[in-house]
Order: C-alpha cells, then structure tokens, then sequence
C-alpha cells in the first residue's frame, strides 16, 4: 500500500514518553532533530504527561482513561503525532480506539489520532521517505527489535535501511533480534523470576555477536537490557537507535541502566 503523501512541511507534535523525559531526553533532543532535517515543524506540548499504557495493560481501563483523555484535544491540531517508542505509538494508534469504544461523543476524535500516530523511525522511513543520513558512527551495532513496535507497528527493517546509510557502522544481527527483553512494562514487576531469566537470554544473545553498541527503539527495554549487562560487568554500550540516527552519540553517555535494587 502507498504511503500518504505528507504536507509540505508538516506540523509534527512530538509524544516524547514518560521514560525519555525522566531518564533520557537527549533521545528527545535527537527525536526533534531528525523530525526538523526531515523537513517537518516540530512541536511538543507541555503538559502532556502518560499515553496511559502501565494501567492498560494492569487492567485499570479508568485510570488510563484519566490519563489518556486530555491527549486527545492537545495533539488535534498537528498533521502528525510522533513517539520514539514502539510501545506508546502503539498505545495510542491500536489501543485508543478500544479504550474509548464506548465514549461514541469522542471515538472519531480518538480514531483521527490514532491514525495519525507513528513510531519515530517508521515515520521517517515511510511518511518521510528519508532513505540517507549523513551522520558518522565508528563502531559495531546489533538491533533489538521492541515487541510492541515489531508485533503492532510492523518497525523491523526501517531502523535497519537507516542505519546502513550511517558512515563507519556496521550492523552484526543476533541470532534471535525479534524475542522479547523481559521488560513487557509491569511484566517484569510482576513477574520478576520470568523476566529476569529473559533478560539473561537477551544478553547472552546481544554479547554473542561481538557488537560493541545495542540499540534499539524503546527506552524501557533498552534501561531493562542494559541494568542486565551492567550487572554483568558488559561493557556493551547501550543506546537507543534516535541517538545514533541523529549523530548525537557525543552529548550523552551510553544508557546506565538499573537493577531492582536500584543500584
């Protein structure tokens, strides 16, 4: 199918997620980068908070409707609405509509912005048509592929066709790029055993193909693989794929992230 073709210029309201504006806004300082070389006019509203994924996927429909809601009217007046993460895109272009099925007063306003919603690296690649970037990286990267950006949005080879096009890298696969980190959200709360022999899987996977980067779309898979590395005592550096795309590599260091300790 052909992708829409976009306006000229496009208003683009950036959803820069819970985790990136707590724990890692130079993801959101690239996000905008890469937007604005794309050519689009890019914007992110202030008051925006959660997309309301945690108490959705517990069950809690009215907690996440109450967090939802007001995400509605504030990214109407954009042509687009754009997250670097996998999961809240998918959040908001799939889960939306269910979550408000029986709200008939609001449910095209909520369709309007689902279908307007992207995954950062898929916008580009499809809405955008970016096929090159000029940006240099020296080194060895290996891809893990998010489930909810592979499994709903269907990112898999958009981040890939990318980072070919960056100057001194080289992509080394894992045997398994597509299984899940563990993470899954509250999963890994809930579940902590289950997750954490995932993860080490994961690691296991990642430390195999001799990359020296992992990247991936979704910052709280790449803090859940990289608190597992860590403890390891890996010295794999962690980082999510905007950062690299964006050649902002020099304004932060790889991500740390934690352990349930929160060492």
């Amino acid at each position: 199918m052909t992708s829409p073709i976009p306006p000229v210029r496009p208003r683009v309201g950036l959803f820069v997620t819970c985790l990136v504006d707590m724990f890692r806004p130079t993801v959101g300082f690239s996000a905008v980068k890469l937007l604005e070389d794309a050519g689009c006019i890019v914007d992110m509203p202030m008051d925006q908070t959660c997309c309301g994924q945690p108490a959705f996927n517990s069950g809690d429909r009215d907690s996440a409707k109450k967090v939802a809601r007001p995400l509605i009217a504030m990214f109407a007046g954009y042509d687009y609405v754009v997250a670097p993460s996998g999961s809240c895109a998918g959040m908001i272009s799939k889960h939306f509509p269910e979550l408000f099925a029986d709200e008939p007063a609001i449910l095209a306003d909520v369709k309007a912005l689902s279908a307007k919603t992207h995954e950062l690296v898929s916008f580009l690649t499809d809405i955008m048509q970016v096929k090159t970037l000029n940006v240099q990286f020296d080194g060895t990267v290996t891809y893990h592929d998010s489930c909810s950006g592979l499994r709903e949005l269907g990112v898999k080879q958009q981040p890939r066709a990318l980072l070919q096009t960056v100057s001194g890298l080289a992509i080394r696969e894992m045997k398994e790029p597509e299984t899940c980190c563990g993470f899954g959200g509250t999963f890994c709360v809930k579940y902590p055993e289950i997750s954490g022999k995932m993860v080490g899987d994961k690691t296991a996977d990642i430390a195999a193909t001799g990359a020296t980067t992992l990247l991936a779309g979704d910052l709280g898979c790449l803090m859940n693989m990289a608190g597992k590395l860590r403890r390891e005592g890996s010295d794999i550096e962690v980082r999510h794929v905007a950062e690299i795309l964006a050649g902002m590599t020099d304004h932060a260091p790889g991500i740390a992230g934690r352990d349930p300790e929160g060492k």
